[in-house]
């Protein structure tokens, strides 16, 4: 398939083994948990709610295929991707331990019904929000693994881009695109109240530990070729 069956496997592996933890254990908090600790302090309720940032929330669901989309299609950017995708489940691992043991119930949304009445929303921002809601209760908040996801995938887009595509004329504005995109998603999940801020700082946190073990890690194709770590490894 010209090099994109890898990246297919690598999304299939995705969905079981991040996204169903992710919704298993928010689904548990839903009906079996009741919070343990609550992280909100008085300016999580005095930031106001921004209708039309429910976009750049929303856009983190573009992160996943555009990071299989931009690994380079050779076994150096096989190799690359394999071990971020172990990376991205471990860190997913750490933080549902984290939301089971540590269960957070993010009680903001009535603030997004009031401001609605004078400011209602258009199509697309209704049709976002109907989605987010549905599909992901208000709990697993701290740490926000929408920001431990996108700066981790962020990341590696941008590693590979600078690596491949360094010299292109599009490159640079590429880049500066997402990591507008990055700043405006950090301040979504508070505007749509999807997230108190405790959850923004402890994500920050959480990435930029967790990107430290992605460059080590990913430093082994720069130490050996990909036969010599799959050989080591056991994947042969």
């Amino acid at each position: 398939m010209g090099g994109n069956w890898f990246p297919l496997e690598m999304f299939l592996v995705g969905l079981i083994c991040v996204a169903v933890p992710y919704f298993t254990s928010n689904n548990i908090a839903e009906y079996y948990l009741s919070t343990v600790w609550d992280p909100e302090i008085a300016l999580d309720r005095d930031i106001p709610v921004i209708n039309w940032m429910i976009i750049p929330y929303a856009a983190l669901y573009l992160f996943y295929p555009a990071t299989l989309v931009l690994c380079p299609k050779d076994d150096r950017g096989r190799l690359e991707l394999l071990l971020a995708m172990q990376g991205l489940i471990l860190v997913t691992i750490f933080c549902v331990v984290i939301f089971l043991v540590l269960p957070a119930e993010i009680d903001l949304r009535w603030q997004l019904d009031e401001h609605w009445v004078d400011h209602p929303l258009n199509g697309i921002e209704t049709a976002l929000y109907g989605f987010i809601h549905f599909s992901d209760n208000p709990w697993n908040a701290w740490p926000s693994l929408h920001i431990v996801h996108s700066y981790l995938l962020a990341r590696m887009i941008t590693l590979w881009v600078i690596r491949e595509h360094g010299e292109k004329p599009f490159a640079k504005a590429f880049l500066a695109i997402l990591w507008v995109e990055y700043v405006l998603l950090c301040g979504s999940i508070l505007t749509t109240k999807q997230h108190y801020l405790w959850d923004l700082v402890a994500g920050l946190i959480v990435a930029v530990f967790a990107w430290k073990l992605f460059e080590y890690a990913l430093s082994l194709a720069d130490r050996n070729t990909p036969e010599e770590v799959a050989k080591e490894a056991g994947w042969t």
